[in-house]
């Protein structure tokens, strides 16, 4: 199987109805991780959270080519990917929010957002945490002899962690129907990746491991696509895992605790010039479509989130009566 030239998208991977779908997916995304910076900073969301406000592309592109029965596994910044599963906005707002109406009744809050009914095996707290449990379910699946695939997304930062090793190890060695998908938005908290990695390219770490590194540039949804679609067709055909440098950059902090202090605004600013969604409304209106239709669709997507705040807004508090529930499993009938 060649490897994809990004540079060179075949008819479907940019096809109009597909570009249209990125534009919504990735505005459904990004207003929806606006709203939630902007109830951070009015003190309706508490304790943290991590936008994926600039990544967008990474989590369409890859998505986008996944089939029913596939699985993903989540990070920290994990709001997009859920979404671009078709995840439920109003229960995730509702999460946010604290409400018996959340993905986890309230409890779990930005970073444990799961929805296994799509094939979201959860977001983690913990960096590199994820990759693990995706091995796992691809190990699932091999043993099972199912041709579905596991997609591990991970930040830079978890490159370096011990988890991540063990996993690809243990993927490449038993040939795993895993891709794992490194979103390098150029910094691990506050430390740029030029200070924490000697490699100029993340993706040369899976020569370590004996499997294929692909580097896509991770602001261009139509090339993710092309570079996922190699991948997951590779780990689905018997291939093997693969590992993706997605080259993307997040505009906000790493949390909102994050005074954001250590890059420029000309960086910043540099960047939003070449911002995802910008760059699929340019290719929709060079082939043909309005822009006040492309303007319509993003007024529907506010509005569709704009909902999923009310929802949450009238949703119910948690009582102090179910504080103890789900701590433990229900004891089986007989048991000591």
């Amino acid at each position: 199987m060649a490897k994809p030239d990004p540079a060179n998208f075949t008819e479907e991977a940019a096809s109009l109805p597909r570009a249209l779908d990125y534009f919504r997916t990735m505005w459904r995304i990004r207003r929806f991780d606006e709203t939630i910076d902007e109830l951070f900073a009015s003190g309706q969301v508490h304790g943290t959270t991590h936008l994926y406000i600039g990544e967008e592309a990474v989590a369409a592109g890859v998505i986008g080519e996944l089939q029913a029965g596939d699985v993903i596994t989540s990070t920290h910044r994990g709001h997009g990917h859920n979404i671009a599963l078709g995840g439920d906005i109003r229960a995730m707002m509702a999460e946010l929010l604290g409400r018996t109406t959340g993905y986890c009744a309230g409890r779990g809050g930005s970073m444990h957002i799961a929805d296994q009914n799509l094939g979201n095996l959860g977001a983690n707290g913990i960096v590199a945490g994820g990759v693990p449990i995706a091995v796992g379910a691809g190990l699932g699946f091999h043993l099972q002899g199912r041709a579905q695939v596991v997609v591990a997304f991970a930040g830079d930062g978890a490159l370096n962690e011990g988890g991540f090793h063990e996993a690809a190890n243990l993927a490449a060695i038993w040939k795993l129907p895993v891709v794992f998908v490194v979103e390098n938005n150029q910094y691990g908290m506050s430390g740029s990746v030029h200070e924490m990695f000697a490699l100029s390219h993340l993706a040369d770490r899976a020569a370590a491991y004996g499997i294929p590194g692909l580097m896509v540039d991770g602001q261009d949804v139509f090339a993710v696509a092309e570079t996922a679609r190699y991948a997951i067709l590779k780990a689905r055909q018997g291939g093997g895992p693969s590992l993706i440098e997605a080259v993307t950059y997040r505009y906000k902090g790493h949390s909102k605790s994050d005074a954001n202090r250590y890059r420029t605004r000309e960086e910043i600013q540099n960047w939003r010039k070449r911002d995802p969604i910008e760059r699929v409304r340019a290719h929709l209106e060079g082939e043909g479509v309005e822009a006040a239709a492309l303007d319509a669709m993003v007024a529907e997507v506010r509005a569709e989130v704009a909902a999923a705040l009310r929802f949450a807004e009238e949703s119910p508090w948690p009582t102090p009566d179910t504080l103890l529930d789900a701590v433990w499993a229900p004891a089986e009938e007989g048991a000591d």
